[in-house]
């Protein structure tokens, strides 16, 4: 299912960026260093081609998948023995409703204050994709981050390895004819702004994203959205405030965490894919897992 797209500056602001840090690579920063005629020149830009379409694809993706809405009559079976576990409101008990969608809110759901409406499994509201990142198309988010930061790290490292290849020369001028040296220092200094704008770009770019990477790696691993590590972390205090355990319901193990969310088949957990996710109105809790080691004993 897909939604509809508005113009937003965040999302123009990133594909300017995707735009920009593309053809300073491939034209520009591996057209000097190796010639694109030249197998290693062709060869990297072939590869740099493939993960900067991997990332628009996945970015075009994350915006215009609908993350998961809540169905209209959508309405929680308490009596349900494979569905034991009902999210409920912290005062009263009763189970989660949502006032201004006027449903019951599955387990995971939340309401989007800026999309006005309940997100399945919601993450968080992301204004670089104009979009929520829910139960949908989560996956393809953290996809398209993750190819960000290959595509970022490995601009880089084309940056600075040219660059100190070049000044390696200037010091041993002897690798280069007087001639083909100040041709080389000459369009070197053309191409001067080029260096500065993309370094000033990808350093910071290449760090904030690898902290995003490294960040929602965390929270695959442990099954957790946003906002459920901060719910978790209250829940957390409260229970040691109490004398009791807290464990992350949804929490199924490492390897299955990654599963429930990458899929089952490890080949395709790089790929933008999400056929594996379900329904999002309800997810594998450690009571099954539970239920089912006591019933195999």
């Amino acid at each position: 299912m897909t939604k509809g797209f508005t113009f937003s500056l965040p999302v123009s602001v990133v594909v300017l960026a995707i735009f920009y840090i593309y053809f300073t690579t491939v034209f520009i920063f591996i057209d000097r260093w190796f010639g694109l005629m030249s197998s290693p020149g062709l060869m990297n830009a072939i590869v740099f081609t493939a993960v900067a379409l991997m990332c628009v694809f996945s970015y075009t993706v994350a915006i215009l998948r609908d993350p998961g809405r809540v169905p209209a009559d959508y309405m929680p079976d308490v009596e349900d023995d494979q569905n034991p576990m009902h999210e409920i409101k912290r005062k009263g008990g009763d189970l989660r409703y949502c006032q201004k969608c006027s449903h019951y809110k599955p387990p995971r759901a939340h309401h989007c204050r800026v999309c006005k409406r309940c997100v399945l499994r919601m993450d968080h509201h992301c204004i670089w994709i104009s979009n929520c990142v829910g139960h949908a198309n989560y996956k393809v988010f953290f996809i398209f981050v993750l190819y960000a930061v290959v595509a970022c790290i490995y601009s880089m490292a084309i940056i600075f390895i040219f660059l100190y290849h070049l000044n390696f020369q200037v010091l041993l001028v002897g690798s280069l004819t007087n001639d083909s040296l100040e041709d080389e220092l000459q369009t070197g200094g053309s191409f001067r702004t080029a260096y500065v704008i993309s370094g000033l770009l990808l350093v910071p770019l290449s760090v904030a994203l690898s902290v995003l990477l490294g960040w929602h790696i965390y929270l695959i691993f442990h099954n957790k959205t946003t906002i459920e590590y901060h719910e978790g972390v209250r829940a957390l205090w409260l229970a040691e405030k109490g004398g009791t355990v807290y464990k992350h319901p949804y929490d199924l193990g490492i390897f299955e965490n990654l599963t429930s969310v990458l899929g089952p088949n490890i080949f395709s957990w790089v790929c933008p894919s999400s056929r594996h996710i379900g329904s999002g109105l309800n997810f594998r809790t450690a009571y099954h897992n539970a239920v089912g080691a006591s019933m195999s004993k």
